[in-house]
C-alpha cells in the first residue's frame, strides 16, 4: 500500500502538489510513482523563470527501468527546483514526499480543484 498524505493534492499523472504561502505549489512525484519506477538514477529539472501550463511536462525521471514525463500541476512560473536531486536522485526513492522536484508560483490556483484528493488517488491506483 502505497503512502498518501491527505495534505496533499494527486494527479492522474502521479505527481503530487501541495499549496504553500504566496501560491507556491510545490511538486514531487507520488509513493506509487517511485515504487513503479524503481530505483531513480537521473532526474532533468525544469530551468527557474520557465513559464508552464497546466499538465505540461516540464520535468523527467529516469530509472534503472525507464524514463517518465513529469507535468505540472498548475500553471505558472517555475520558481524553485530542488537541486540536490540531481546528484542524489535516489532521495525520491527514500522519501518522496520531502524529496520535492520543483515549486510553481501559480498564476491561478483553479487548476489545484481538478487534482484528487488521498482517497480519490487510492482508488485510482487500486484499480
Amino acid at each position: 500500500m502505497s503512502n498518501l498524505p491527505k495534505n496533499l493534492k494527486y494527479a492522474a499523472s502521479h505527481e503530487w502538489a501541495q499549496l504553500e504561502n504566496d501560491n507556491k505549489v510545490r511538486v514531487g512525484i507520488t509513493d506509487f510513482a517511485q515504487q513503479q519506477l524503481g530505483d531513480l538514477v537521473f532526474v532533468e529539472l525544469p530551468e527557474p523563470g520557465r513559464k508552464v501550463k497546466a499538465q505540461e511536462q516540464c520535468a523527467v525521471v529516469e530509472s534503472v527501468k525507464t524514463a517518465s514525463d513529469i507535468f505540472s500541476p498548475v500553471s505558472g512560473e517555475i520558481v524553485e527546483i530542488n537541486g540536490e536531486l540531481t546528484d542524489e536522485p535516489e532521495m525520491v526513492n527514500s522519501d518522496p514526499y520531502q524529496s520535492w522536484l520543483f515549486c510553481i508560483k501559480a498564476d491561478d490556483l483553479s487548476g489545484l480543484d481538478r487534482l484528487m484528493d488521498a482517497d480519490q488517488y487510492r482508488s485510482l491506483i487500486e484499480e
